[in-house]
């Protein structure tokens, strides 16, 4: 099985700014994936052509089920409200949000809604050493109950805040929560967390360690897989290089559960 991570930066390419359809399913079609975990991803945004970045991914990859969730809707650093439960469906208004896509069948979807930061918190305005002051927006989490051949594995995503110390909090609900769902569990997503802080503040093993962020030379791990309740062991981890957004995929290969428990 492969699973993967990516924060899409809605699509968006950084060499020459423009969000396209073909590119995106050219982009994960070459992926490979069995399951993937999307991030910023957006649905009718204007920023994004209005596109549905989650159905195009979909079906690139041929995932027989996925679930876009809204963290937001309406713009990101404009005018939006949070997300409630039950919006994940086509309604023609903007948002942005998660997805997770699968070509096994999926048992069950969960959804855990983790608010945001109260404060605001500096970011360096990009191209320049400059903190800008940024409010935060609100995480969602998002788990599908997977029929694989070994039985079943839940797998999550997400995209957790960037304020500092609130990310955390984030990541111990979210686990919290996780735990009540059938093991073997794996959580994928950009965690805004470095390095080996996620395994130790969730508990949950790391499956890969492997600088993701940014693209081009990248210095730091941002996107993660942490594992929980004996998941198949990792054949292979690596951070991939792709045509668009500001971070490489994670891309795990794991081995036969069936195989790894004789």
């Amino acid at each position: 099985m492969r699973l993967v991570s990516f924060n899409l930066l809605h699509g968006r390419c950084l060499t020459d700014g423009v969000v396209n359809a073909d590119r995106v399913a050219a982009a994960v079609a070459d992926l490979g994936a069995d399951v993937i975990g999307l991030q910023e991803v957006d649905r009718a945004q204007p920023r994004s052509n209005r596109l549905d970045l989650a159905a195009i991914a979909a079906d690139a990859l041929g995932a027989s089920d996925f679930r876009f969730e809204p963290a937001l809707v309406g713009t990101p650093g404009g005018h939006w409200r949070t997300a409630a439960d039950g919006e994940h469906g086509p309604s023609g208004l903007p948002m942005y949000g998660v997805a997770l896509l699968s070509r096994l069948p999926v048992r069950s979807w969960h959804c855990l809604r983790l608010g945001r930061a109260p404060m605001r918190s500096p970011v360096l305005a990009p191209g320049t050493h400059r903190p800008v002051w940024v409010a935060d927006e609100p995480r969602v989490g998002l788990a599908a109950v997977l029929q694989t051949p070994g039985g079943a594995m839940t797998v999550a995503t997400t995209h957790l805040s960037f304020v500092p110390g609130w990310n955390v909090v984030q990541l111990r609900q979210l686990v919290a929560f996780l735990r009540a769902l059938p093991a073997p569990r794996i959580l994928i997503g950009d965690l805004n967390l470095p390095g080996k802080v996620p395994s130790a503040v969730s508990r949950w093993r790391s499956l890969a360690r492997v600088p993701t962020y940014p693209r081009v030379q990248p210095r730091v791990q941002l996107d993660h897989a942490l594992g929980d309740g004996g998941p198949p062991p990792v054949v292979a981890a690596r951070a991939v290089p792709m045509p668009l957004s500001d971070h490489r995929a994670l891309v795990l290969d794991l081995a036969d559960r069936q195989r790894a428990l004789r």
